[in-house]
């Protein structure tokens, strides 16, 4: 199993943390108040840990649960403390109605935060084509990943198997952009032709 160390105090980050250590993973939880993170550590129990904010994560994979405008300053005060991490970027980059993206074409939030890490990490996209209520149900779900390393994609995949869930590659970074489009229609999906958040996106095999 994987050692994860997940910075963010929100509800996703709630949410993965209880899944991983119900799949047997390390998790240290993260935040800028100390306070916080001890607590919501203990209230996850599994031997959770907390974490100091900006000091070298414990954990081989490093989840970035946090706003997509918070990333890259978050990245900035870790520094070289990022070093040899897998950082997964599970942040939205949609504009404030939902209907496009802020990013510029051709780029994406991910490719931002690869940009910005160290030059021995490794940026993996994931779990932002999940919502967090349903990923919070259980039972198994697709979750759609992308990433330039072979051995990051491979502990990501890894990780996410561990959680329950289906790791499907969808290739380069590069796809990220195309990711953090499927998180835009998928509230639009919501607003219009299923009517509700209850619902997942996945891939049906057919052979």
């Amino acid at each position: 199993m994987s050692s994860v160390s997940i910075i963010g105090l929100g509800n996703m980050a709630g949410t993965l943390a209880a899944r991983a250590l119900a799949g047997g993973n390390a998790v240290e939880i993260i935040g800028r108040d100390p306070a916080r993170a001890a607590e919501v550590a203990a209230a996850l129990g599994g031997g959770a840990t907390a974490g100091t904010f900006g000091t070298t994560p414990a954990g081989d994979l490093v989840i970035l649960a946090v706003p997509y405008a918070s990333a890259v300053p978050v990245v900035d005060r870790y520094g070289d403390a990022l070093a040899g991490k897998v950082v997964i970027d599970i942040s939205n980059t949609s504009t404030a109605d939902a209907t496009g993206l802020v990013t510029p074409d051709g780029t994406s939030g991910a490719q931002e935060i690869a940009d910005a890490v160290p030059a021995s990490a490794n940026v993996v996209k994931a779990f932002n084509t999940v919502f967090g209520h349903i990923l919070a149900q259980g039972g198994p779900l697709d979750v759609l990943f992308a990433g330039d390393d072979a051995r990051a994609k491979a502990s990501v995949s890894a990780f996410i198997e561990s959680l329950g869930l289906r790791p499907l590659d969808v290739g380069g970074l590069e796809m990220a952009r195309w990711l953090e489009g499927v998180g835009v229609l998928m509230i639009s999906l919501a607003r219009n032709g299923v009517g509700d958040f209850n619902f997942s996106l996945g891939v049906n095999l057919r052979g």
